[in-house]
């Protein structure tokens, strides 16, 4: 990392997919790539010596890989070290800790993915890491290194690579597609994101009950319907503000929040940045 990165404080990326330490790309709720992935942080620390953080749960993927011995991670009691040759996958919305003080090289990638593994898969995913992976890891820290934390094609296309073909490792078991009901529900909020969008209603666009679709929709989904809304709100907004040159309340108005200050208050909350500092650290030739 360059010298102004090491003076940066790592904050753990807890409700929020940045760190503070890494190479920033989308925000949360920023839409997929073809593939389904989005990508939120790519970081390489070559003695990351401070790696306590408890009781995260958060609304990303991540994928750890450590050079040496000295990290692990705590899933209900159950200590799963950080070690050469192995990879760590974490979906999101799982409780677990961070633990480990000792000075490692320590590689991770904070990211949204569309699929979910099926239920029974053991916390966290272990999978040996395979030469391949390995050449990434080694390319991606590298290009880290020389990079620091600005984000660079080098380390966006070393990071999609090992995703993509970590990801369709066949240890790997996904969930069936959403049933049908549910997938109208998800489908009404992704094209209907600027109407008022309440539980009552999304139920009947399913044809079911409602308390009977608040559950299917968090147990398919792995979350609430109303924070899906959100995050589709705040994933559209992100994209407004940084292609277009619409007004941040105009912003707000078309992606469903009543006004600035609420809309500014919920894209703060999701992302950690308000709207005005994220298009202008984003695309300042835009207004604010």
């Amino acid at each position: 990392m360059s010298d102004p990165a090491r003076q940066r404080v790592n904050s753990g990326a807890y409700s929020q997919p940045f760190s503070g330490v890494g190479v920033e790309f989308d925000p949360l709720g920023a839409p997929p790539d073809r593939c389904g992935i989005t990508l939120h942080e790519a970081g390489y620390l070559a003695d990351c010596s401070d790696w306590n953080f408890p009781a995260v749960f958060s609304p990303f993927w991540r994928l750890y890989h450590n050079d040496r011995r000295g990290h692990c991670v705590l899933f209900d009691e159950v200590a799963t070290e950080l070690i050469p040759g192995r990879l760590l996958l974490i979906p999101p919305f799982r409780f677990f800790h961070c633990l480990g003080k000792n000075p490692v090289p320590a590689l991770w990638l904070a990211f949204g993915f569309n699929r979910r593994l099926d239920p029974g898969t053991p916390m966290p995913v272990v999978l040996s890491a395979r030469e391949t992976e390995l050449c990434l890891i080694r390319d991606l820290a590298r290009s880290i290194e020389a990079d620091g934390c600005t984000p660079s094609q080098a380390v966006l296309h070393h990071s999609f690579a090992l995703l993509q073909i970590t990801l369709c490792r066949p240890e790997l078991v996904w969930r069936k597609p959403p049933p049908a009901e549910l997938e109208r529900a998800r489908s009404c909020i992704e094209r209907e994101y600027a109407s008022p969008l309440t539980v009552p209603k999304l139920a009947a666009t399913a044809g079911m009950g409602i308390t009977g679709f608040a559950r299917a929709f968090l147990r398919e989904f792995g979350t609430t319907p109303a924070r899906y809304v959100t995050g589709v709100r705040v994933r559209e907004a992100a994209r407004l503000l940084l292609e277009t040159d619409l007004s941040i309340d105009q912003v707000a108005d078309r992606t469903g929040f009543p006004n600035r200050a609420y809309f500014s208050r919920v894209f703060h909350k999701v992302t950690r940045e308000w709207p005005a500092g994220f298009r202008k650290r984003k695309n300042p030739r835009l207004p604010t």
